[in-house]
Formats: structure tokens, C-alpha cells, sequence
């Protein structure tokens, strides 16, 4: 005799980046698992593949492509599916402000976790001379590095991995009588004008990932041994499962 089949919920959510509505259910222990073991063999190209593959078996609504979902969206979706999976809460420590070592508890519900859009924040880029750079968000790749432990093995590494997420965030580059898309020059071409860019203008696409929209919590803790109150900010996925 088979044994009886697992309803699994289905539940409902807005992407940010569109206000779309996208059906998703929880993780299956098979997919915590999958997950477990591609962390574990620590091969980008497998964890990659293995969050994605996820992803793609949670999200019910169809046509929906997460490799060109903009990582704060992923960031939201991948909290609300590990949520209904796990609990509607996590627990983590947090170090507080006052001496920048004692660690507290701290129990966040995940319904308060908001995603955080800096009023400043813009895509298009202003260089001067009438140049601007329209930017797109970072996707797929991106969010799996951000969040799931895929560091580089030198510092070397680490800086030409910026650099190609700069150079993969570049949309358009444009002024009054002309445009040239990124989707047209090699990567070579676009990482070589980035560095011919003057530190201030590059300091303008660095503000561009630096206010970002983000997943945040704001709250207040007490140091047991100062006695002191003070703010702590947790932003980022990886953050609230740490």
C-alpha cells in the first residue's frame, strides 16, 4: 500500500522590483539537503546551480525567470520561502555598539524585516561632460556570493570579482546624441573603460551598490555587562541566518 501523498502549502508575495504577484511553498527536506551539500563541497558553480535549481522548484508562478531577478528580489523571495520552511522567526547574536564585543540574542520575527530603499538611490549615473551610465541590478550570481559563502582564494581574485560585477551591472552608457549598450562591447571593453573612470566618478557606481535596496531590521539591545542601550542595524540575508 503507497503511502499517502504531502500537501505542501502555496503562498503569496509582491516582487519588489515589479509589485508582480509570485506564488512560492516552503523548501522540501530534499532541497535543504541539496542545499546542505553544496555549501559543503564549497564549488561556486555547484552552489550556484544547486540555488537556482531551488529557486526554480519553489516559485508555483510560471514564466517567472530568477536568473534575471534582481538580487534584492531573490533576497526577498529566499527569506519568505526559508521562513514558511523554518518559522516565522530566526534567532541570532548580535555585538553590541557600546563596546563592539559583548554579544546578545536577539529573536527577530520575519514579518518585521523590511526591505530598505534609500531615498537617494537611483540606476542612472551622472560621470560630468554630459555622460551617464544607466545601471541594471545585480542578479542571480551575484545574490548566490553575497549570501552563500562563494569567497575568492586571494585578494587578487576578490578584486577582479568586483570588478566584473561592476562591469555586469552596466546597462547603458549614453549622453545627449549618443548611446552604447553593454549588451554590444565584450567585457574587456567595458572593465577598460571602469578604470579609465577618475576615482570620484567610480566613487558614483560604488554609491549606486552601497544604496542598493537591502533587507533590514532595526531594533534596540541592552549590553548586560554596561548596562548601556544602544541601535543595532542587521541588514542582508546572509546576516539573518547567521
Amino acid at each position: 500500500m503507497p503511502l499517502p501523498s504531502v500537501v505542501t502549502p502555496t503562498f503569496e508575495l509582491n516582487l519588489i522590483s515589479s509589485d508582480k504577484p509570485i506564488k512560492y511553498r516552503p523548501f522540501l527536506v530534499k532541497e535543504e539537503k541539496a542545499l546542505l551539500i553544496a555549501l559543503e563541497s564549497a564549488n561556486d558553480k555547484d552552489i550556484l546551480n544547486t540555488v537556482k535549481d531551488v529557486l526554480k522548484a519553489c516559485i508555483k508562478t510560471r514564466g517567472v525567470k530568477v536568473d534575471n531577478l534582481p538580487s534584492f528580489d531573490l533576497e526577498y523571495l529566499f527569506l519568505n520561502i526559508r521562513g514558511k520552511s523554518i518559522g516565522e522567526s530566526v534567532e541570532l547574536s548580535v555585538i553590541c555598539s557600546d563596546d563592539n564585543q559583548t554579544k546578545v540574542p536577539l529573536t527577530i520575527s520575519l514579518s518585521d524585516i523590511v526591505l530598505n530603499i534609500p531615498d537617494d538611490h537611483t540606476d542612472t549615473i551622472d560621470l560630468g561632460s554630459g555622460l551617464k551610465l544607466k545601471m541594471k541590478y545585480p542578479s542571480l550570481q551575484q545574490f548566490v556570493e553575497n549570501n552563500f559563502n562563494v569567497t575568492s582564494k586571494s585578494e587578487k581574485n576578490a578584486i577582479d570579482k568586483a570588478f566584473n560585477s561592476i562591469s555586469e551591472c552596466i546597462d547603458q552608457v549614453y549622453n545627449s546624441e549618443e548611446a552604447w549598450s553593454a549588451s554590444d562591447c565584450t567585457k574587456k571593453e567595458i572593465i577598460s573603460f571602469i578604470e579609465s573612470l577618475s576615482s570620484m566618478q567610480f566613487s558614483k557606481i560604488e554609491q549606486f551598490f552601497a544604496s542598493m535596496p537591502k533587507l533590514s531590521y532595526k531594533t534596540t539591545v541592552v549590553n548586560p555587562n554596561t548596562k548601556v542601550e544602544s541601535e543595532v542595524i542587521v541588514e542582508g540575508l546572509s546576516n539573518f541566518f547567521a
